[in-house]
């Protein structure tokens, strides 16, 4: 199951909530010092909302070696420093689905479909006032990047976002809102169909979560 959306809308605390395993796509960014990360146009600020800035390779080899053998190494990322901080081991047991989340989750729906890992692919989409307070009292909370910065980004995102949705589901995600989403996560629950992303929980070390299975195509 991959789970995106924008910036700050309920992604990471939906995947919580659903009792599902969950692994970080946020933990696949390309590091600061890589000289193919985009700019802002205009600025000098590195654009982390470009899916250029993310290594989306690294994330479906991730997804695919979750479903096929049900552990893989995973990176640890830390957005304040923009660096990779060490490794982890996701190690999957026997659930039947499992959700890969981050706002770039859209970009590999059409190559997990075809590599038969896709059980659904939605798009958490809750409107662009509440997702910018959301996301900016989260990245003050949690340090991300300095304040003059999330600011920027912040009002930059705001204007965006329905263009960022209509970008998503055109590349096969499905907008809904928190309810609606945790339904479908369920009823795919139930209906036992095996997915894409994984159980993970990052860690320095080593990070245990639940399953997947065979990939079957959804």
């Amino acid at each position: 199951m991959l789970l995106c959306g924008p910036s700050g809308s309920g992604k990471s605390l939906l995947a919580a909530r659903s009792g599902l395993p969950v692994l970080r796509l946020d933990d696949f960014y390309k590091e600061g010092d890589d000289p193919t990360l985009p700019l802002v146009a205009g600025t000098s600020d590195i654009d982390w909302d470009d899916p250029g800035s993310w290594d989306a390779d690294t994330a479906v080899a991730a997804i695919e070696r979750l479903c096929r053998t049900r552990r893989t190494q995973v990176p640890v990322y830390d957005i304040s420093l923009s660096a990779r901080t060490g490794e982890g081991t996701v190690d999957i047991g026997g659930t039947p689905l499992f959700i890969a989340e981050g706002i770039f989750a859209a970009e590999i729906v059409g190559r997990c479909h075809e590599r038969g890992l896709l059980a659904d692919a939605l798009c958490l989409s809750r409107g662009p006032v509440r997702t910018f307070r959301r996301r900016f009292l989260r990245d003050l909370r949690e340090g991300r990047k300095s304040v003059p910065f999330l600011l920027r980004r912040g009002w930059r995102l705001m204007r965006l976002e329905r263009a960022i949705v209509a970008r998503q589901t055109a590349l096969g995600a499905y907008a809904c809102d928190r309810d609606e989403a945790l339904g479908r996560l369920a009823a795919a629950a139930v209906s036992g169909r095996t997915a894409t992303g994984a159980g993970a929980t990052k860690s320095d070390s080593t990070s245990t979560s639940t399953s997947t299975s065979t990939s079957t195509p959804a």
